[in-house]
C-alpha cells in the first residue's frame, strides 16, 4: 500500500514541488525556509536569482531558442499560507510539515490548512522554472512573502525586482474563470486597557463556547452569510447579562484578520442561579443558530462546560459595553456592486477578539471596490470604537485592482481558452478578495494582469482543498497561455 497522497498525480513536477512545499513551514512572516528553497530549485536549474530586502525572490528563466523576441512574463504567487488547525489540535505550524491526505478527486490535509492557497501557484511556477520540452518566452517567477496578514511583500517589493509588463498571477481558486479585478481592504484594529474588578462571593464560574462552523475566506465566501463564532458568542452572552449580574473574564475567538471566525470562547461568573438558567438556555441557543444557518453552517456547537474559578472579571457594566461593541461592528456585506452584477462591493470581517488580563484586543478587516466606500466603513468601526471609549488604528491598507476588459492579454488568455475547450470562453470576473494584483499594479507601471488558478475550497480553513484533475489542467493551460 502506497501512504504517499501524490503517487501518480499529473502533472508530477507540480505535485513534487507542491509535496515539498507541504513539509516546509511557511506561515505568514516564516517564509525564509520556503524563500531558501526557492533559491535552491534555482540553483539546481542553473538559473539567476536574487531576493529583495523584504523577502520577495524572483527566479529569471531565459528564453526558449527561437523565443527571445517575445515579452517576458512574470509568473507570480506568494510564499505563505493561513494557518488554521481544528479546535484541539496540536499542530505547530512553526515546525510541523502540513500532512496531505487524498479524498477521492480532491486533495486536503489532516485537521489543518493544506497551503493549496497560494501552494499550488506557487508549484506551478516552480515547475515551469524546469520545463524543457516547451518553447517558451524568458520567464520572471515572483515569489512574494506575507501576503496573507495584509500584502506586506507586495507593498514592499524593490522596484526593479521585475522587468517583464506581463504578469500571470496564481492565485485564483476557480478553475475555468480569468479574474481582472479585486477589492481594495484594511484592517482596523481596537484596543483598550481593562480594569478586572473581584467577584463577588457565591458565584459559579462557566465556560461558553461555540465551535462546529465552516469559517472560510473573509472575501470570497464572505457573501454566504456563514456562522461568525464572535458574534454568535456575543448574542448568547448579552442576552444573559440583560437578564443577570454576568461578568467576563476572558474571551477568545477568531484567528486571522481575512478568515471568518470558526470558534469562540468565554469564562465567566454569574450569580449560581443564573448559571444554571443559562446553561439550559445555551441548549436552545443551538437550536436557535442551527435553523439559522441550516444549509450554510450545519455543524454548529454551543456549549455550556466547567470553568477555573473565576476571580477577577470585568464589572458588569464593562461586560455588557464590550458585548454590546461586538454586537455592533459591522461583519457582512456592506453593499453589491451597481458596476459589476452579483459582485460584493463592500463588506467587513470581525476577525478576532482577545480579551485577557488587563486588555482587550478587537481586529477587524474592511474590503471594497470603491475607495470611498472603503473609507466609509472603516469610519464607522473607528466610530463605534469612539462611541465606547477605545482606541482604533489602521494598517495594511492596499489598493483595489481596477478590471481592464479591455486588455491585449485577456483577448490572448481568452482564445487561448476557447481553442483549448471546443470554442467556450473561459468566464470573466472580478473578485471580493485581495490580490496583489492591484498593489504590483502600482509598482511597476504598465503592467497587463490576469489571474486564474485551479479549483480550491476552504481556504483559509481546515476544510480547505485542491481538485485533482483541476491542477492538471489548469497548468496544461497555462503552459499553452505562455507559448502563445
Amino acid at each position: 500500500m502506497n501512504d504517499d497522497p501524490f503517487a501518480g498525480l499529473a502533472p508530477a513536477p507540480v505535485w513534487h514541488h507542491f509535496a515539498d512545499l507541504c513539509r516546509i513551514p511557511r506561515g505568514s512572516g516564516n517564509e525564509k525556509a520556503a524563500a531558501a528553497h526557492v533559491l535552491a530549485v534555482a540553483e539546481r536549474h542553473g538559473l539567476p536569482a536574487r531576493r529583495d530586502e523584504a523577502g520577495n525572490v524572483v527566479v529569471s528563466r531565459p528564453a526558449s531558442p527561437g523565443r527571445e523576441g517575445a515579452p517576458g512574463v512574470v509568473l507570480q504567487g506568494h510564499l505563505d499560507m493561513v494557518c488554521e488547525q481544528n479546535a484541539g489540535g496540536t499542530h505547530d505550524f512553526l515546525r510541523d510539515p502540513i500532512r496531505p491526505v487524498r479524498r477521492g478527486e480532491w486533495i486536503g490535509a489532516s485537521g489543518t490548512t493544506l497551503g493549496a492557497d497560494n501552494g499550488i501557484g506557487v508549484a506551478m511556477a516552480l515547475a515551469v522554472l524546469g520545463e524543457r520540452e516547451r518553447p517558451l518566452p524568458a520567464i520572471e517567477a515572483l515569489f512574494t512573502v506575507d501576503e496573507e496578514t495584509g500584502l506586506h511583500g507586495a507593498n514592499g517589493i524593490a522596484k526593479d525586482l521585475v522587468r517583464g509588463r506581463i504578469l500571470l498571477n496564481l492565485d485564483s481558486e476557480e478553475e475555468g474563470v480569468l479574474t481582472i479585478g479585486c477589492a481594495g481592504g484594511q484592517n482596523t484594529l481596537l484596543t483598550a486597557p481593562v480594569r478586572m474588578t473581584e467577584v463577588p462571593p457565591g458565584r459559579t464560574s462557566m465556560k461558553i463556547a461555540v465551535s462546529g462552523l465552516r469559517g472560510g475566506h473573509s472575501g470570497l465566501e464572505i457573501h454566504e452569510g456563514r456562522g461568525n463564532a464572535i458574534r454568535l458568542l456575543a448574542r448568547v452572552l448579552f442576552e444573559a447579562a440583560e437578564r443577570s449580574d454576568l461578568r467576563i473574564a476572558a474571551f477568545e475567538g477568531g484567528s486571522k484578520h481575512n478568515a471568518i471566525p470558526r470558534e469562540a470562547s468565554a469564562a465567566d461568573s454569574l450569580p449560581e442561579r443564573s448559571a444554571a438558567r443559562l446553561a439550559r438556555r445555551v441548549a436552545e441557543w443551538e437550536s436557535v443558530f442551527g435553523a439559522e444557518l441550516a444549509g450554510v453552517d450545519d455543524g454548529v456547537s454551543v456549549r455550556a462546560l466547567p470553568a477555573v474559578p473565576v476571580a477577577l472579571a470585568l464589572p458588569r457594566s464593562a461586560s455588557r459595553r464590550l458585548l454590546g461593541l461586538l454586537l455592533a461592528l459591522s461583519h457582512g456585506v456592506a453593499g453589491m456592486s451597481r458596476a459589476v452584477r452579483g459582485l460584493v462591493e463592500t463588506s467587513g470581517n470581525l476577525a478576532v477578539v482577545t480579551l485577557a488580563g488587563s486588555g482587550v484586543r478587537i481586529l477587524t478587516s474592511q474590503r471594497s471596490s470603491v475607495e470611498s466606500r472603503l473609507d466609509e466603513i472603516a469610519t464607522q468601526v473607528r466610530g463605534l470604537a469612539s462611541a465606547a471609549g477605545i482606541a482604533a488604528s489602521h494598517d495594511s491598507r492596499y489598493p483595489a485592482w481596477t478590471p481592464r476588459p479591455d486588455s491585449p492579454l485577456l483577448a490572448r488568455a481568452k482564445a487561448v481558452y476557447a481553442a483549448r475547450h471546443g470554442g467556450t470562453e473561459p468566464g470573466v470576473k472580478a473578485v471580493h478578495a485581495g490580490l496583489e494584483c492591484g498593489i504590483l499594479g502600482e509598482k511597476f507601471t504598465g503592467l497587463d494582469m490576469i489571474s486564474f488558478g485551479p479549483d480550491i475550497r476552504g481556504a483559509h480553513s481546515p476544510d480547505e482543498q485542491v481538485r485533482i484533475a483541476s491542477v492538471e489542467r489548469v497548468y496544461d493551460y497555462l503552459l499553452a497561455l505562455l507559448a502563445a
